[in-house]
């Protein structure tokens, strides 16, 4: 029987839990997940976890914070001056947004305290400190994509393909 090897397409569904056991993420009404094992596609301990599965096969893991999206951690909350919003832009607290560093690459920040100087995002990743339990099951392996590859760059519902 194929097991998951490195540089393998692999397609899992998949269900996302944290601790409280409130769902995070979820295949379940989407194609499933596939990925190129190897490519650093997706967080280290999901992969590791999926590394010599077989076809069909049904794992239930979780993932510490080190394995996930790490600590949060306070020196990632910035504060910027309302002077520096774009004319028009009227954010709301809670609101998330993306910031694009010199190397243009997407930070997304969440806006998490406001006054009538100053705007405070946090842009520590969402799941951040959280220990994630993943429920999985192995539905496809190959050595080529079997998805149609997204302008969007991921695998999802969109409609950009």
């Amino acid at each position: 029987m194929e097991k998951v090897e490195d540089g393998m397409f692999v397609s899992v569904a998949y269900t996302g839990t944290l601790e409280n056991g409130d769902v995070f993420d979820t295949s379940q009404g989407r194609p499933p997940l596939e990925f190129k094992t190897g490519a650093g596609q997706l967080i280290k301990g999901f992969e590791d976890a999926v590394m010599g599965m077989s076809l069909n096969e049904k794992k239930e893991f979780t993932l510490t914070p080190e394995e996930a999206y790490g600590h949060r951690d306070e020196k990632q909350m910035h504060s910027f001056p309302r002077s520096e919003l774009p004319d028009g832009v009227d954010p709301k607290l809670g609101d998330s947004v993306a910031f694009t560093t010199p190397e243009g690459h997407q930070i997304p920040a969440r806006l998490v305290e406001m006054d009538e100087k100053n705007l405070t995002f946090d842009l520590n990743h969402p799941l951040a400190g959280e220990s994630l339990t993943f429920a999985i099951e192995v539905v496809g392996i190959s050595d080529t994509p079997t998805q149609q590859a997204h302008s969007c760059g991921g695998n999802c519902n969109c409609s950009c393909s």
